[in-house]
């Protein structure tokens, strides 16, 4: 790879590129997160060579970083056979931070090339490594890889043992369930009053019925509005809920739900209905959240997340064509408030391109992201909770 670099590096990292020789400690780690921001920024091919440079640093655990790079480098260029090399290459050294990732990354090369057994010997040894968050999924994934091999007892194993440590059923489809249960029985001649019980009535929110701000996600205008709702709920939901935790996902659902309806409430004195704020605030924490925190995606993943802007300004363009229609205050609202929770909030089911080479340093990186999590959360309550005043003081 002696290509010119497609994206300008600083003077001295450039000059580092292409240097030969040692380089020193610093430069190594300023080039592998080059490399991260890099592929944050699809600059894919700059990314192998910041990684590709950085490669037989004396440090194990800095050298296994930038082979983990490299690897998702090539992969994103579609070098498959190439990718599968450097991961294959942070295994033959001793054991760092990126082993863990290396090993779950050449289980999903395996798969995907159709060599399921070497897949199966690869997860295994992912399982062995693998911290408690993450034993659920590669336990589902081992089942379904012995179940595809004819191992039929060790298939059900697994999947009992991916029961026992998650949920059986992801959170994103028991509110799917219970939203489209609940919405039929409103729309229905009998459940109509329990749709104006529920709906964003913002005369009843002023005087006190605060549950509103979530039971709207709960009811929807008529069938076709619930059908887009559910649809981009059954598509997005388990991707942020399979990146960020089931209890990340829920706290995202409900408080970018609150932040919408709020908008809504200090926008329009109109009632309003739907889960479209909630789902624009899944987005959101997508966008953000992907392009600050750079989590290892899977292939589905993947050609989701580059669509979400255009999907994102379509829908807002649609709604203030159709503005009478549209609540576009919610959509924006809900919107917003998932920017702010995905810049704030790190995922916690996967893990990011940085924690592969910030981790070797020690300290306490997990306690940290809690802490500006924590903050972001709290900002965005409070927030809130201004609009909630503002909008009561104004109805």
């Amino acid at each position: 790879m002696t290509d010119d670099l497609p994206t300008p590096l600083p003077p001295d990292l450039g000059a580092a590129v292409a240097s030969q020789g040692p380089l020193d400690r610093s430069t190594a780690l300023a080039l592998l997160n080059a490399g991260a921001e890099f592929v944050g920024a699809g600059e894919f091919l700059a990314a192998a060579q910041a990684y590709q440079r950085v490669a037989g640093f004396d440090d194990p655990a800095i050298t296994a970083a930038a082979w983990l790079g490299l690897g998702e480098a090539l992969y994103r260029l579609d070098h498959d056979a190439e990718a599968l090399s450097a991961w294959e290459a942070v295994l033959r050294l001793p054991t760092t931070p990126a082993t863990y990732p290396a090993w779950r990354n050449v289980a999903a090369a395996h798969v995907r090339a159709g060599d399921l057994r070497d897949a199966l010997t690869a997860y295994r040894e992912a399982d062995r490594r693998a911290p408690a968050e993450d034993k659920a999924e590669i336990a589902s994934r081992l089942g379904w890889l012995a179940k595809e091999t004819g191992d039929t007892g060790a298939s059900r194993r697994y999947f009992a043992r991916s029961r026992g440590t998650g949920p059986a059923v992801p959170l994103a489809y028991i509110i799917l369930a219970v939203t489209v249960i609940v919405s039929f029985y409103a729309l229905s001649q009998d459940g109509a009053r329990l749709g104006l019980l529920l709906e964003l009535d913002k005369g009843a929110l002023a005087a006190g019925e605060v549950y509103r701000l979530f039971s709207v996600t709960l009811v929807h205008a008529n069938l076709l509005h619930l059908a887009v709702n559910m649809y981009a709920l059954y598509l997005l939901g388990p991707l942020v809920e399979g990146t960020w935790g089931t209890a990340a996902f829920g706290t995202f659902y409900l408080l970018t739900a609150a932040a919408a309806s709020t908008a809504s409430f200090v926008a329009s004195p109109a009632a309003s209905v739907g889960a479209s704020g909630a789902i624009f605030g899944l987005v959101g924490v997508l966008l953000a959240g992907t392009r600050i925190h750079h989590p290892m995606l899977d292939r589905r993943a993947r050609a989701i997340v580059p669509q979400l802007g255009t999907i994102v300004l379509i829908n807002l363009a649609f709604g203030f064509f159709f503005s009478g229609a549209v609540d576009n205050a919610a959509h924006l609202g809900g919107l917003a408030a998932g920017l702010w929770l995905g810049l704030f909030v790190p995922p916690g089911r996967v893990r990011t391109m940085r924690d592969f080479w910030r981790s070797q340093d020690g300290g306490q990186p997990g306690m940290r992201s809690l802490v500006i999590a924590l903050v972001g959360i709290i900002g965005l309550v409070a927030v809130i909770l201004v609009g909630l005043v503002a909008g009561g003081l104004a109805a």
